[in-house]
């Protein structure tokens, strides 16, 4: 598809950039993203992927907006406490951009419906937090050959871990022995600051773009920021 003149316009700043230009502008138009978890992570990562144009998001939670989010998911207010987060973030995501498509699954991801979800979709956001969701995302992209990005924070130290089809380590092999499997919230466990999802997500999110782009089809990579020290440390998955 050709972009009219306002995408033009909307996106130039993109569009500008030599490793995208118009040809990957138009392939994040044709792209979708499930975004599974609307917290901190998801929900950040969300805003940024609807102003990027990407032509088709999928959010899946079963939670509502609390009192204790609001510390550090900016895409809520006091005025959404109470409300399903699928529902308030569709409402966000169509008032950044209202070209695009936002599918709102306000379900809990189970075995049962994973691969149907995962499926429909280009790219898989991992922004969950805990560790049986972790597994379940991370083995099912990977099953299905599917390019997940999955992130973690807890403290001040956050992960961001890209999984391109090619990659044949998955979530499971780097992290094999879990705190439980059962569902544990770190955040909610050890704290975590505020500003820190925020650096994860959009981290995340500019790891999305660049699958959908082509720009980063190769191998896989796990980043780790600490934000109490400024330093990161970073490994390539073979």
């Amino acid at each position: 598809m050709e972009l009219d003149k306002e995408q033009m316009v909307r996106y130039s700043r993109t569009i500008m950039l030599d490793e995208i230009g118009t040809e990957g502008q138009r392939r994040l138009l044709d792209g979708s993203v499930l975004i599974v978890g609307a917290g901190a992570l998801g929900s950040i990562c969300a805003m940024y992927l609807a102003a990027s144009g990407i032509g088709r998001i999928g959010i899946i939670d079963f939670d509502t907006v609390g009192l204790s989010n609001l510390q550090r998911q900016l895409s809520y207010t006091e005025s959404d406490l109470g409300q399903p987060k699928t529902d308030v973030l569709e409402r966000r995501l169509h008032e950044i951009n209202s070209g695009i498509t936002v599918e709102a699954y306000n379900r809990m991801l189970t075995r049962e419906n994973a691969a149907e979800l995962l499926a429909g979709y280009d790219v898989v956001v991992e922004g969950s937090d805990n560790p049986s969701t972790k597994y379940l995302v991370t083995d099912t992209a990977h099953r299905l050959g599917k390019p997940c990005v999955a992130g973690g924070v807890r403290e001040f130290v956050g992960q961001v871990m890209t999984f391109p089809p090619s990659c044949a380590t998955t979530y499971r092999d780097l992290f094999p022995d879990a705190p439980c499997e059962s569902g544990f919230t770190p955040c909610s466990a050890g704290g975590v600051l505020g500003p820190l999802p925020g650096v994860v997500a959009s981290m995340q999110a500019a790891e999305v773009i660049k699958l959908l782009t082509g720009i980063n089809t190769g191998t896989g990579h796990l980043l780790q920021i600490d934000l109490h020290t400024l330093t990161t440390t970073r490994l390539e998955i073979s």
